[in-house]
């Protein structure tokens, strides 16, 4: 199982080998997505929300004076991600960045827009992280957002847009960067909390009845996972530093104190990260002190049951030579008597080394 996992994983770097810089090919493995298109365009007095069938109906609001919010799921239609680039002038490199599931988190500033990889992270019902990645362009009044498959964490900002709560539908598309932008950046607390209560229900359970295996299997997952996070959300300090400190047209004065905002939270997200990690390098230190542990009272035990064995199997190994001469031999007490000896030897010592503390 392993080698499959790890042939899969080395095809999907391989795909990229040899080909075309800004040729789009689809490296994640959902191929059955369906295309889905939604839109939001709205302004202060009105907005309209539609599921769109084709990607030419998103054309129409690219020139508008409104904000427009357009939504892809599904990588895997590269023909239509293709008609999205040559109709908004995105360059090739982005597109192939926005098909590539592996892309490491970033920004890129061009002259008429932004380019933006995020990584939206959640848990799942089994407590299992889920990783995809968004990509966002925002231009002057419009964010395009792309995505692997349907399901995010935007719900709470379309509650926004359509009941008008907050300043969002008074701002411009810059604004609209920001608040998808936070949302996922709140989803990260989400993330902490449920990885600090995972990390204290270990050490709980570090020191209860669970095997060494079971609870080595659980710290090396929160190993994989707290890197995980960590490859996700590192990253994010540059890519809201360079939007806070932008001097383009597209990034409104006002709305970099809430990119400061975003910054600040970020910081302390990376913070929690560090001391979880910290935290986690040192429940594998407990861990392997306590079956350090464990095998010394093991071996205390064993060497005490052969210490108290050593005099004992030498008067036994004396009188068992059978030689002649051996004056004990003709003792018609002589076996009650070693009896006694040895008795009064084996409890000398439990005696000795109770008082020692040693049992």
């Amino acid at each position: 199982m392993a080698k499959k996992k790890q042939k899969k994983r080395t095809q999907n770097y391989k795909k990229q080998i040899g080909q075309v810089p800004g040729a789009l090919i689809y490296t994640g493995n959902k191929l059955d997505n369906k295309l889905h298109l939604h839109a939001f365009d709205y302004s202060d007095e009105e907005y309209k929300e539609a599921d769109l069938p084709t990607v030419e109906d998103a054309f129409n609001f690219k020139d508008s004076e409104t904000v427009t919010w357009f939504n892809l799921n599904g990588l895997n239609f590269i023909d239509q991600i293709e008609k999205i680039g040559q109709h908004y002038n995105l360059h090739p490199l982005i597109l192939e960045d926005i098909v590539n599931t592996s892309q490491r988190p970033k920004i890129d500033e061009y002259n008429d827009y932004f380019f933006i990889v995020l990584k939206m992270m959640y848990y799942d019902e089994s407590e299992t992280i889920v990783s995809e990645q968004v990509s966002m362009v925002m231009g002057k009044n419009y964010v395009l957002t792309f995505q692997e498959a349907e399901g995010d964490v935007f719900d709470g900002l379309r509650e926004r847009i359509r009941h008008k709560k907050g300043r969002i539908r008074g701002e411009g598309s810059d604004y609209l960067l920001y608040a998808l932008i936070d949302a996922i950046v709140d989803h990260y607390y989400a993330i902490i909390e449920t990885m600090g209560n995972k990390i204290e229900d270990l050490e709980d359970e570090l020191f209860t009845g669970l095997t060494q295996e079971e609870i080595s299997q659980q710290i090396q997952n929160l190993k994989r996972e707290i890197l995980k996070i960590r490859r996700a959300i590192f990253p994010l300090r540059e890519i809201i530093n360079r939007l806070e400190k932008s001097e383009g047209s597209l990034i409104d004065e006002k709305t970099t104190h809430y990119f400061r905002d975003v910054y600040d939270h970020v910081i302390q997200v990376t913070e929690n990260i560090d001391i979880y990690r910290e935290m986690i390098w040192s429940l594998m230190d407990m861990y392997m002190t306590t079956i350090s542990n464990k095998m010394n009272e093991v071996m205390k035990v064993l060497t005490i049951m052969a210490t108290i064995f050593i005099p004992l199997t030498f008067i036994a190994g004396v009188y068992g030579m059978n030689f002649k001469n051996m004056p004990e031999l003709d003792s018609q007490d002589g076996y009650y008597i070693v009896w006694a000896v040895m008795i009064v030897i084996f409890i000398g010592m439990i005696v000795y080394f109770k008082r020692k503390k040693w049992l």
